[in-house]
This record gives C-alpha cells, structure tokens and sequence, in this order.
C-alpha cells in the first residue's frame, strides 16, 4: 500500500520509552540480526512472553521492499483529479455502490453503532486494498521489525512491533500473515496498534480478524473514524465537522479528499 502512515497514533503502556527503543538501530540490513537479538531479550520485560517472541520471530527478516516502498511514497505528490485517476475512482464508486447495496444490513449495523455511513467506509475499503482483493504480500512481522530496527522512524515502528506481538499473543495475528509494506493488516489495512485501540470484533465470534472478516475490518474503520471525531449525522466534506475524522485516516491531503469525495458519491449526497 502506498500511502503516508496513518496520523494520530499514540502508544501509551506498550512500548514507549523501554530499552527496546533506544536499541542501536540501523540504515542497512548489516545490523538487523544483532537488532532483532537485542529486541527478544528485552521483549519479555515489556510484557511480551519469551514463547511469543520465539514463535513470532520464527520467520522474520530484513525486509528490502518494505525499505524500497518506505522511501519512495510519490503519488501524494500528485493533483487531486490525477491521484484520482490513479486510483480509480470512478471504478471504486460504481464497485462502492454495489458493495452498500449487497451488504445493506451490515452497513446499517455499523452506522447505527458508531454514527459512520457506509460512504467513506467503502471508499476507504475500495482505496485501501479493492475491497479486500489486495492485501499486500509482504510477510507483516518482518515489514514491522524491518521498520522498528530502521533509524528512519525506529520509535514509532518499536511501538507498531510490541502491538503485532500483542495480537499474536491474543490468537488476532498469524505469524504467517502478509499485508502491505508497512505492515499494515487486512481489507482496511490497520497498523498493527490501530488493532489494538480500534479493532472491532464485526461478526461476533470472539476474536477481530481484520483478513478474513469483512465484518470486522470494516466495523473496526468506522471505530477508527468514531475515536478520530466523527459527529454521527454530521457532513464530511472539508470544513465539515466529521472530515476531521478522515484526517486522521491519513495525513494526505490528497488522500483525505478523495476519501470525502468518493463517500459522497457512493452514500448518494
């Protein structure tokens, strides 16, 4: 997923501040493996335990595409209608409609619940990953710890890792899992602490899978929307007072825009 990181995230109790963070980090995959020795000794004293950080480390490593995409996020840089174009608008719309109509009742649900229309939950369902089509295919705890070892944003990324330990912990993350770049998880694609402080178990069953649960994924975005201030019966369209909500989706302006036009467009206003 190309996109700038979403804004507002704030860890409190996990991570901030522990040894962890102030591990040496580095630029280059030279320092990784010592890194991630330093992170699993430390990692049990922050509440992680030795066995999940075992499991959770089974397969990871220093993640190059997570770098490559990590350094080149351009298309913010992009006018409105051109980011548009690229992004397909026109085709999220038309798919956007069909998806309220064939997921009526559960559009219904979530508004009645967090005061969110299903339009910009589907625009950011359709932007995100084509509504669940495109998940990503990079291995989720190897892009996390990738970032959380570079120096770039170390901190911010050390918090997004105790989080993923967190989730896997709980049953809510597979080590397995693939997602995007920067680690971001499921059919909305959350980071991994945006789970822990917004994720919404949609279905019922007990657990929020953010992959294979439609239900969730899109109950936990209109959560997301909810704590960010959304005003439920309120406009979302900039200088309305629930578009401050969607800045807190993303910090492109661009981003946020498309997300308030094309919510527009499929809600029918």
């Amino acid at each position: 997923m190309k996109k700038i990181l979403l804004a507002g995230l704030v860890l409190t109790g996990l991570a901030a501040a522990t040894p962890a963070a102030a591990q040496q980090c580095g630029n280059d995959s030279s320092g990784f493996d010592r890194w991630v020795q330093d992170f699993k000794r430390v990692a049990p004293a922050n509440g992680i335990s030795p066995a999940v950080v075992d499991r959770a480390f089974a397969n990871v490593s220093y993640n190059r595409p997570t770098i490559t995409a990590d350094r080149g996020q351009k298309s913010f840089k992009l006018s409105f209608e051109e980011f548009l174009k690229k992004r397909g608008a026109t085709t999220i719309i038309s798919q956007g409609k069909k998806m309220k109509s064939a997921n009526a009742s559960l559009f219904d649900r979530i508004e009645r619940r967090y005061g969110v229309p299903a339009g910009p939950v589907i625009a950011i369902w359709g932007m995100e990953t084509g509504f669940g089509r495109f998940l990503g295919n990079q291995h989720t705890l190897s892009a996390v710890a990738t970032l959380a070892y570079d120096c770039r944003r170390s901190d911010f990324f050390t918090e997004q890792l105790y989080a993923a330990l967190k989730l896997v912990a709980r049953g809510d993350l597979s080590t397995t899992a693939k997602g995007a770049a920067h680690g971001e998880i499921g059919q909305t694609q959350f980071l991994p602490l945006n789970v822990i402080r917004f994720g919404a178990d949609g279905d019922g069953d007990g657990h929020i899978d953010m992959v294979g649960s439609r239900a969730d994924a899109l109950a936990s975005t209109a959560n997301f929307l909810k704590g960010h201030g959304w005003v439920s019966g309120a406009g979302y369209q900039p200088g309305e007072p629930s578009f401050v909500a969607i800045q807190g989706w993303n910090a492109a302006t661009v981003y946020q825009r498309a997300i308030a036009y094309m919510g527009a467009e499929i809600d029918g206003r």
